[in-house]
């Protein structure tokens, strides 16, 4: 079958501009085959190269002495001591999974845990992190069923457990839901392997599952706007078989025991294309790759096909070649494919051989560290409008309203569907707050959280990238966990208009001020960008994953008790700017995000570390500020509460650097004197206890409300 003639029509159908394809002609000299087409295509596309973003991603705080490996590498590495790291990163799967959910959700996770096994960590803990169209809109209620059961059937036959997430509803994603999944693993500090090939001449081999025509394509689909020829997409999703990963984890980890491997790299986007091409380029060497000895599972797949198919379950390594067989033998004895598909090359070239005929002949280093580079015009964000009065309300009425938004309504519905004890060691499942690991057999445990609140970024970038990681340290903090380093995944409109870029270098400049600040440094992430349905993008929605250290007596892990008095640790100003009070109950999205101090979410998260001994329990307090808050925390004991002011301000208010902790009364004059030794500002604002929910004068039987919450999120998506 002969190649199809290059056309500007096919230039374009690969996701590439004009000038870019003038510049693949004075970069090779002569017109491209239609494989190097598709090779081009996929590592200079935006999911691949991050070719929008690269400039601002490097103005983030990337080091620290915690950090091992930070941004570069599969997946972040992190000390925590005892000659152990933790292993972590978020990225996305939102196109594939608003085409296909089921099975775009599974291989997200997938590949999400791929990332951080490759580097020889075996997997302890997964997130997601969600967010929908309305309830309403026709799509939804198919794709949260399908995305929830698609990260739940592959995270728990693959064996690992779900510990937390986050799942949000609003019109800005009814065409372009968001799918983003986190894992995180463990490895000894001197067993950690990395992507750079090294030597020349040594084997290139291929692991794992066979290659199909599943995915072709996917990550140039992943990179573009959406239209109503979505449905048309449906091939470049990918399908997930989770039992084949859980096989070819045990085997990469046996084989890296053996000390065979050189370098290693999962096959994710771009599939052989670009886990080739990063291994080459970052250790400086050429890659020859022979077609005909890729393990297939279609017959008759061409080259271009197979150099971009993104079927799962497959990783590329380099291998020392006197330890060949012992390698292959640990693959066959675990039922995967092993076959040497090439070798390195001294020279900078990737070329690329089916059945003795070349079918590309391209300079390596200028498919991934000399891909284009933008500086996109970008305009600030305007100074949010003030915020219109907010009407008297009842407070219970502001209550019933975030109760039953699918937002912020109770998300058993979702996290009953993952297994969050498989492995044993989880300690603190999803429900409240960041989910809590034990490292196996020591006394310290690992804390997860992930966070953002897309309408503070909308309508001010800085403070909502602030505040998302301000957020993540509370819920980490609130767990009595240390706050050690954060993953990104940074999802965007297009990028090309100047309003979206304005987002980003926003977001990107509030979260490098916040990292730095609580001493969070970013060491992985993921961008997304042309997130967009016929022009109209999501909200901008920059996750923030994060992970802090404990020791099993540092863990704040109380209920309260009837007779325990309620304390917000920080001071409560009112703001409803942007609130979920707003939002939920009036229909209203205005006002500015609130302020993120810096300083003094620090100083109020060491203070509350510093005082575990003294609470019962604790929460961070942000959407729906102290109301819904409290509720949940009293909801979850089973019992009533009383909460002494009535206004909306005190109630719903979202002021940032505050918790809520529960205290026993004989504890609370040693509590208020740390505080004011401290200089922290401490409010005693009700107790719990009693069958009933009273919100200054208002009040409704817990049972009432109780079902509510329960129920709400399931009847939304009936």
């Amino acid at each position: 079958m002969s190649d199809p003639v290059i056309t500007p029509e096919l230039i374009a159908a690969h996701g590439l501009k004009p000038d870019e394809y003038d510049r693949i002609l004075d970069i090779i000299g002569r017109e491209p085959t239609f494989t190097e087409l598709g090779i081009f295509s996929a590592m200079w596309n935006e999911h691949c190269s991050y070719k929008s973003s690269k400039r601002w991603l490097r103005t983030l705080p990337t080091t620290g002495p915690q950090v091992i490996c930070g941004p570069g590498e599969n997946a972040g590495v992190v000390d925590i001591g005892d000659g152990q790291a933790v292993i972590f990163k978020m990225e996305s799967h939102n196109h594939p999974s608003y085409i296909e959910p089921h099975q775009g959700a599974a291989t997200g996770v997938g590949g999400i845990l791929r990332d951080v096994f490759t580097m020889g960590a075996r997997p302890i803990a997964a997130m997601n992190a969600l967010s929908f169209g309305v309830p309403t809109h026709a799509k939804t209620p198919h794709l949260v069923k399908g995305v929830v059961e698609g990260i739940g059937s592959y995270g728990n036959a693959f064996g690992v457990p779900t510990v937390g997430g986050e799942v949000r509803f609003h019109a800005a994603y009814n065409g372009n839901c968001l799918v983003n999944a986190f894992a995180a693993g463990l490895a000894d500090t001197d067993k950690i392997f990395y992507s750079a090939a090294s030597g020349v001449g040594m084997p290139v081999v291929y692991l794992g599952a066979k290659t199909g025509r599943d995915g072709v394509g996917g990550a140039t689909m992943a990179s573009a706007e959406f239209d109503d020829t979505i449905e048309e997409k449906r091939p470049t999703v990918q399908v997930g078989d989770p039992f084949t990963e859980k096989r070819l984890l045990e085997a990469c980890l046996e084989l890296m025991a053996s000390g065979a491997v050189i370098s290693i790299q999962d096959m994710g986007a771009a599939g052989l294309t670009c886990s080739a091409v990063e291994m080459g380029d970052k250790g400086g060497l050429g890659i020859r790759l022979d077609l005909e000895n890729v393990p297939q599972r279609e017959p008759n797949m061409t080259a271009y096909e197979m150099m971009l198919s993104e079927s799962q379950e497959r990783m590329l390594m380099v291998l020392k070649p006197e330890m060949e067989d012992e390698a292959r033998a640990i693959f066959v004895k675990w039922d995967l494919d092993f076959a040497i598909v090439g070798e390195t090359i001294p020279e900078d070239r990737f070329l690329i051989l089916h059945n003795g005929a070349v079918k590309a002949d391209l300079p390596l280093s200028k498919l991934s560290s000399s891909a284009p580079e933008y500086d996109r015009p970008w305009t600030p964000t305007p100074a949010a409008a003030p915020m219109k009065p907010v009407p008297a309300i009842d407070p219970l009425d502001g209550l019933r309203a975030l109760l039953r938004s699918p937002s912020y309504a109770h998300k058993a519905w979702v996290y009953e569907q993952y297994d969050s004890m498989v492995m044993a060691d989880t300690i603190r499942a999803p429900g409240l707050g960041a989910g809590v690991v034990r490292v196996h057999g020591t006394n310290k445990a690992l804390a997860f959280t992930s966070d953002v609140t897309p309408r503070y970024v909308k309508a001010n970038p800085l403070q909502g990238g602030r505040q998302a990681v301000a957020e993540a340290y509370r819920n980490l903090t609130a767990v009595g966990a240390k706050p050690l380093a954060t993953t990104d995944n940074m999802n965007f409109g297009n990028p090309e208009k100047p309003e979206i870029m304005g987002q980003f270098v926003g977001a990107i400049q509030g979260i490098g001020e916040a990292c730095i600040a609580l001493d969070m440094p970013i060491v992985s992430g993921n961008v997304s960008l042309y997130n967009e349905t016929d022009g109209q993008g999501i909200l901008p929605t920059p996750t923030i994953g994060a992970v802090g250290i404990l020791t099993l007596d540092q863990m704040i892990a109380g209920q309260p008790q009837a007779g325990d008095l309620a304390v917000v640790i920080g001071q409560t100003t009112g703001h409803l700017g942007q609130s979920a009070l707003l939002a939920e109950l009036l229909g209203r999205e205005d006002g500015d995000a609130p302020h993120v101090d810096l300083e003094t979410e620090r100083r109020n998260g060491e203070f509350l570390r510093a005082q575990r001994t003294r609470l019962r329990a604790a929460t961070d307090l942000s959407d729906g500020g102290l109301a819904l808050a409290a509720f949940e925390m009293a909801e979850a004991a089973g019992l009533g509460l009383t909460l002494t002011a009535g206004d909306a301000g005190t109630l719903f208010g979202e002021d940032q650097a505050r918790y809520l902790v529960a205290v026993a009364p004989e504890a609370l004059p040693d509590l208020s004197a740390a505080a004011e030794a401290a200089g922290i500002w401490l409010d005693t604002v009700g107790t719990f206890g009693g069958d009933t929910i009273r919100l200054g004068a208002a009040q409704a039987p817990l049972t009432e409300l109780s079902t509510l919450y329960r129920t709400a999120f399931e009847a939304a998506i009936a």
